[in-house]
């Protein structure tokens, strides 16, 4: 325990360290971080009416980013498959770097879930005998605890035996929880996927293909997110990733939204060939009723920017024209937020049961919130990359002194009478 404290007191000064780059960088996430605390001071003052949300669009930007999280949260699974199951050893690696980046997405999640609620002290009512077991936002919320322990314990393990230079123990401390952990990314996306189909006054999501959206969607927006870190990282820093890696994780992705693709087409044809219930809610998130149309640009411009990724996907890779993959990839993170935010969220509250059109744009201050939120979870994913590269480069161990500049090498004489410098 004493040596364990020790090196969480070197990786919290570690922490504070880095180049110009690094300080630039934490210091835009540090000042958007206090935007948006300012901005949720002010919900907690003046209560949600400093949000877009109304009695009858009661979900909005929070619940979109939730829903975005969630996904990437669970696509942490997708790196242990190959690494664990076909012991693929070129990504193990990548794997702490992909369950690191699962701790800082369900942080957001939790602090989206809490700023949606309005007030902080409503949090104690989810666990209430009478929500639970009934509750679906309370099982979303338990399983999304328990996979945060789960990504916790597996992360800090393997980079912990990685400082002590020790060999993991697998079978009794990294395979269990692995394959819990593989069946729990599985679970949060389905248990969230489950409270919005499960709502029955609201038609546009009773549909038996939103849990595997949601898997697909996930399957390609979080293994997109950690190739461009896997990027960052060999540019920044003296750790080299496999180029493997970054050819599977371009295949996972090819696969998972091709098939998310495919399920978006089937749930149009049977919105609009069948003119079921729902359909009025799809009417208006593609092409809009009257001159109600806020959202129809966000689905296009998704729709659009998705089919860009998906094609440039297809084109035949070259380690050269990486930048193919990186557009594709950056085309995917943010066309997968909007068609599973905007154009998920939204629509089911337009039309309201009674028939009323109440559009829903969100707020400065709900931006604000937002923005802070994605900004103190990138600052927590930043910091968790710059404690991990040193350790898996053997800079930080438990032999080893780390320092942040080089110092210059003492001198000592030999025989001679000469000086000569101590080699590193």
């Amino acid at each position: 325990m004493k040596e364990y404290t020790r090196f969480l007191w070197r990786c919290f000064r570690l922490s504070f360290h880095g180049d110009w780059r690094y300080y630039t960088w934490m210091l835009l996430l540090t000042v958007i971080a206090l935007l948006g605390l300012n901005a949720y001071c002010k919900q907690l003052v003046y209560g949600l009416a400093t949000t877009g949300m109304t009695d009858q669009v009661s979900w909005g930007l929070y619940i979109a980013n939730f829903t975005y999280l969630v996904g990437i949260a669970a696509a942490a699974v997708m790196l242990v498959i190959p690494a664990y199951i076909y012991k693929n050893k070129e990504l193990h690696d990548v794997v702490i770097f992909g369950e690191l980046l699962a701790v800082a997405a369900i942080v957001m999640c939790l602090l989206f879930v809490t700023a949606d609620l309005g007030r902080p002290d409503r949090f104690h009512h989810l666990m209430l005998r009478f929500n639970f077991p009934l509750s679906m936002l309370t099982w979303d919320v338990i399983v999304l605890n328990v996979y945060l322990v789960l990504n916790l314990h597996i992360c800090g393990y393997m980079i912990y035996t990685v400082y002590r230079k020790r060999k993991e123990n697998r079978k009794l401390f990294v395979l269990p929880f692995v394959f819990i952990a593989i069946v729990w990314a599985v679970s949060i996306h389905t248990v969230t996927a489950f409270l919005y189909s499960g709502l029955g006054g609201r038609p546009f999501w009773n549909s038996a293909v939103i849990a595997p959206r949601f898997i697909a969607s996930a399957f390609a927006a979080g293994p997109a997110f950690i190739i461009i870190t896997l990027q960052v990282i060999n540019r920044m820093t003296s750790h080299e990733m496999p180029l493997n890696a970054l050819k599977l994780l371009r295949q996972i992705v090819l696969v998972a939204m091709t098939i998310n693709v495919f399920l978006l087409l089937s749930e149009v044809f049977t919105d609009f060939y069948t003119g079921a219930v729902h359909s009025v809610s799809a009417q208006y998130l593609y092409f809009g009723i009257g001159e109600h149309t806020a959202l129809v640009p966000w689905i296009w411009s998704a729709i659009t920017m998705n089919l860009i990724a998906l094609f440039l996907l297809y084109l035949p890779y070259r380690g050269r024209r990486v930048w193919v993959l990186n557009t594709a990839c950056v085309l995917l993170i943010i066309g997968i937020w909007i068609e599973k935010g905007m154009g998920l969220i939204v629509p089911a509250f337009i039309p309201t049961p009674l028939g009323e059109f109440v559009e829903y744009m969100p707020t400065m201050n709900e931006i604000l919130v937002g923005l802070g939120i994605w900004a103190f979870g990138l600052l927590l994913y930043s910091i968790f990359v710059r404690i991990t590269v040193p350790v898996l480069n053997g800079d930080l161990s438990y032999d080893t002194v780390y320092h942040t500049e080089p110092e210059s090498k003492p001198a000592v004489r030999n025989a001679s009478g000469s000086e000569r410098s101590v080699p590193s």
